[in-house]
């Protein structure tokens, strides 16, 4: 008896997550992906004898990556290394000063008393309060499904107890008097897409997610650990198929029986798992009449997070004094997200992650020289922007910022510099309004109200990644997957050898 055959429309780690895992529980799995690798907003980009890891750089909880290795006997650290990073983030004020978050609470503390003496005992009750969002909205909620409203009423204690109404901001403000610390604190919603003046305070769990695991980095880049994902998933017979466009998903009798491609080709399935932007999913690869009203209303109410300016360079010098990961503030901090936000217009000014990868791993860059990756949160494509007249003004600004402040002499020495706009995450990985995160990360957006990962619409469908629930940011997204182990069955015969089935 064959085992049921289950098909993942996507590569990222959403997808890959949900293809190891289906595929432990017994099932045929095949993976398909528009990309030319897998990844999905994790590819590689390569430029002048320099590399840029394109998606995520950041890896905050890596005993979920560590399980699915260890779902067939492997050990990760024989694929890929993790190295922990110190400090973290360095932040960059524009009154010069300067603060460096992690390597360990107490680094942390000390920094905090040479800014701000009177916030040491106030950061302390932050991580005590961020360890209470914690041990509910990740160690008990991350991977519990939400497709019932009756799972979202159960946890409405919990929820009301955390004060879960206060956004990220007030619960900062409530600990820490310092505008400068304030700012720093409230950055981890703009890491998954939202605003911290209007994000639910669950998503303050990152600080502590940050202090229970420390950041990593993985050496060669979230590619090289996308290569290690590729090499398990090759090893236990998951069939890859990338360049390959998913034009819809198949359902017949209001089940999920396979997918057609673009070149009309239909390939079969038991189940399918989408690791498609929700959004663009219900709203072209899933017919209208086989879609709940619900999820019809979530999708025409939508809410999206923030679009992002993505600048790739490489210098022909280094810069030994810049941090692995710097947040370069600017002079606007409320208004500055108001401006992308609500407004949703392009100022002038900007605020940056800078990440430097050669910090750690050379082998980014050629000797003597450096790689960089700059990040610019800026409005999404609802805003009407003119990217082709707008890209490269942002880029001469940006430049122009860190010609003057954290990288002398830029100007000078940048080579083999491009960029992508909310367009390329368009175009390239079919996010709705070019969001760099799906949905924005609202409390009317969350757990029962976020897209389901149970399909809302036609059985044997499941979701995984940024738009579903628990959320964007690697550790949710890994988590998605966790989900489906609660929502799907064991495949009708398991096989335990994962030799090449396909």
């Amino acid at each position: 008896m064959s085992p049921s055959r289950a098909i993942v429309i996507g590569a990222g780690f959403g997808g890959i997550a949900a293809a190891l895992r289906l595929r432990a529980r017994g099932y045929t799995v095949d993976v398909v992906d528009r990309a030319p690798r897998l990844g999905g907003r994790a590819q590689v980009f390569e430029s002048g004898g320099f590399r840029h890891d394109a998606g995520p750089t950041v890896i905050t909880a890596p005993f979920l990556f560590d399980e699915l290795f260890e779902l067939f006997g492997r050990r990760r650290k024989d694929y890929v290394k993790f190295v922990p990073l110190d400090p973290w983030y360095r932040f960059l004020f524009p009154d010069g000063e300067r603060f460096d978050y992690g390597g360990s609470f107490e680094s942390t503390l000390a920094e905090i008393q040479r800014l701000s003496p009177s916030d040491v005992d106030g950061y302390r009750s932050l991580v005590a309060a961020s360890k209470a969002i914690f041990e509910v909205g990740f160690e008990q909620l991350a991977d519990q499904p939400f497709h019932s409203f009756a799972d979202m009423f159960r946890q409405l204690p919990h929820l009301m107890r955390l004060r879960s109404d206060r956004t990220v901001w007030q619960l900062v403000c409530s600990h820490i008097r310092d505008e400068r610390l304030r700012q720093a604190f409230s950055i981890p919603p703009l890491l998954v897409g939202g605003n911290p003046f209007n994000t639910t305070c669950i998503y303050s769990l990152i600080h502590f997610l940050e202090q229970r695991w420390g950041i990593h980095f993985a050496m060669g880049g979230t590619g090289a650990l996308v290569e290690a994902l590729g090499g398990l998933m090759q090893e236990v017979g998951i069939g890859i198929q990338l360049e390959t466009t998913v034009r819809n998903v198949v359902v017949e009798k209001g089940t999920a029986t396979g997918i057609k491609l673009d070149d009309g080709a239909k390939l079969d399935a038991d189940l399918v798992v989408s690791n498609v932007d929700p959004s663009y999913l219900y709203r072209d690869m899933v017919d209208d009449e086989e879609q709940t009203l619900l999820v019809k209303v979530k999708r025409r109410l939508a809410k999206y997070s923030m679009g992002l300016f993505v600048l790739y360079f490489g210098t022909q010098r280094q810069y030994p004094d810049v941090a692995h990961h710097t947040i370069w503030l600017g002079r606007r901090f409320r208004e500055l997200l108001t401006d992308i936000f609500d407004r949703q217009m392009l100022a002038d000014d900007f605020s940056l992650y800078v990440h430097r990868p050669t910090a750690t791993d050379p082998s980014f860059a050629p000797p003597g020289c450096d790689s960089f990756y700059v990040l610019a949160p800026v409005p999404n494509l609802q805003a009407g922007i003119d990217w082709q007249q707008a890209g490269p003004k942002l880029q001469s600004r940006i430049v122009h910022a860190l010609d003057a402040t954290m990288l002398p002499q830029l100007k000078q020495h940048i080579v083999a510099d491009f960029f992508m706009t909310p367009e390329d995450f368009r175009d390239n990985y079919l996010s709705v309004a070019g969001a760099g995160f799906s949905v924005a990360p609202l409390f009317r957006q969350s757990a029962w109200f976020r897209y389901h990962n149970r399909g809302e619409g036609p059985k044997n469908l499941f979701l995984v990644g940024a738009g579903t629930h628990p959320g964007a940011g690697v550790p949710g997204v890994l988590s998605s997957a966790k989900v489906l182990d609660r929502l799907v069955p064991q495949a009708t015969a398991r096989t335990t050898d994962y030799e090449a089935v396909v």
